[in-house]
């Protein structure tokens, strides 16, 4: 078997249901599996999985075991001479999938491989592609001084700045949302860390895999929805958690820093007084623009979402999107490829429009205004 998709979940049915539908079809004409590992969710994501997908293989934990050893009882069971740990709250391209195959086939010394990730506006996600976070380089992070100096590789080594967004390149340090590496490599490296913290245990993996002599690469010829992006939620816990990740990766890997945790008291501080200035933002929607062959759509989505819905083809985009003043774009998956959705999120996220995916077997609008919320799902 080429290939074992690893999809831990917990609690996020909607998002998990979604993820699978695009593995499915991104895994056509591949000899492949699809593991759901559930970390005993309280919703009904193992019925979704049992009712929409029947063929993948299920593992019910009766405990939340956490992120690494969730995902390791799932490579304990895969067949795949390749794996995928990939996140449920992530969309793939149908050509993903054969994309990094091919990439990884014929490369020698081959770690892991990581994809271009987007958030929920089609937006690059900068952790996609990271450096080994020495203390003065998580420092840089925290304190976004990549964001202010962005040619400046001093200050952009966390980004790993050597590599633009669309430049595939070995880099040190690839996310846990996507990552492809050899079944045999992960299990020889040890897997993911079960005493790692959040934040860590991608960074502990990667970091490992080049102490055993390998290449991490970066490869952006294919594209990844994650819409939970990394900067949900920063604040003091954000700092805390990050410190902490931090502080048991330079205990493992290196030796603890000082320099590090002094920094990161001075960071929690200006975070609790930047958040309590921050004004959160909302969107308001004018009117919603619905990609879909099916046109009984329009009067249904009409009826709950309230607002004018009007059909389009994917050549009425450009000019509907600037004629709008807030439009919403739905997406029928059954009607357009998820690679087109992600190449037409890619296209317009900067504007002023945003995104939902339509799953009508299941009865749902799914999406997020960007990397800052969990994503929002809405019953139709």
């Amino acid at each position: 078997m080429q290939l074992s998709v690893i999809i831990l979940n917990y609690n996020v049915r909607h998002f998990l249901h979604q993820c699978i539908d695009s593995v499915s079809k991104a895994l056509i004409g591949i000899n492949a599996e699809i593991i759901v590992v559930d970390n005993n969710s309280p919703d009904d994501s193992c019925q979704i999985v049992k009712q929409f997908f029947p063929n993948v293989i299920l593992v019910e934990n009766k405990e939340n075991a956490g992120f690494p050893k969730g995902n390791n009882i799932g490579v304990s069971i895969a067949k795949g001479e390749q794996i995928c740990i990939l996140n449920p709250d992530t969309v793939v391209a149908e050509d993903t999938f054969s994309k990094i195959l091919s990439f990884v086939a014929n490369r020698e010394n081959m770690g892991i491989v990581g994809a271009k990730l987007v958030d929920g506006r089609g937006n690059f996600l900068p952790e996609s592609k990271r450096g080994t976070p020495t203390p003065f380089v998580a420092v840089t992070k925290i304190a976004g001084l990549y964001s202010v100096f962005p040619n400046l590789k001093l200050l952009n080594q966390y980004y790993a700045g050597h590599l633009n967004h669309n430049q595939t390149g070995k880099v040190d340090i690839l996310v846990g949302a996507f990552m492809v590496m050899k079944r045999d490599l992960y299990l020889e490296v040890g897997g993911f860390d079960e005493d790692c913290f959040m934040y860590s245990d991608d960074i502990d993996l990667s970091y490992t895999v080049l102490k055993a002599g390998k290449e991490n690469f970066y490869y952006p010829e294919t594209t990844v929805i994650h819409y939970k992006g990394e900067s949900t939620v920063k604040d003091e816990s954000y700092i805390r958690r990050f410190s902490e990740a931090m502080n048991f990766f330079y205990r493992k890997h290196f030796r603890p820093s000082p320099f590090f945790n002094a920094m990161m008291k001075i960071g929690a501080y200006v975070f609790a007084v930047a958040k309590s200035k921050k004004k959160v933002k909302t969107r308001d929607v004018s009117n919603y623009l619905l990609l879909s062959e099916d046109a009984n759509l329009k009067n249904r989505l009409e009826k709950h979402l309230k607002l004018k819905v009007e059909i389009i083809s994917i050549d009425q985009i450009h000019h509907k999107i600037l004629l709008g003043l807030n439009p919403e774009i739905i997406f029928d998956t059954r009607s357009i490829r998820y690679g087109d959705i992600i190449k037409i999120m890619s296209d317009y996220g900067k504007l002023n429009v945003t995104f939902k995916n339509l799953h009508t077997d299941a009865g749902f609008l799914i999406g997020s205004n960007s990397s800052d919320d969990r994503g929002q799902v809405i019953q139709i």
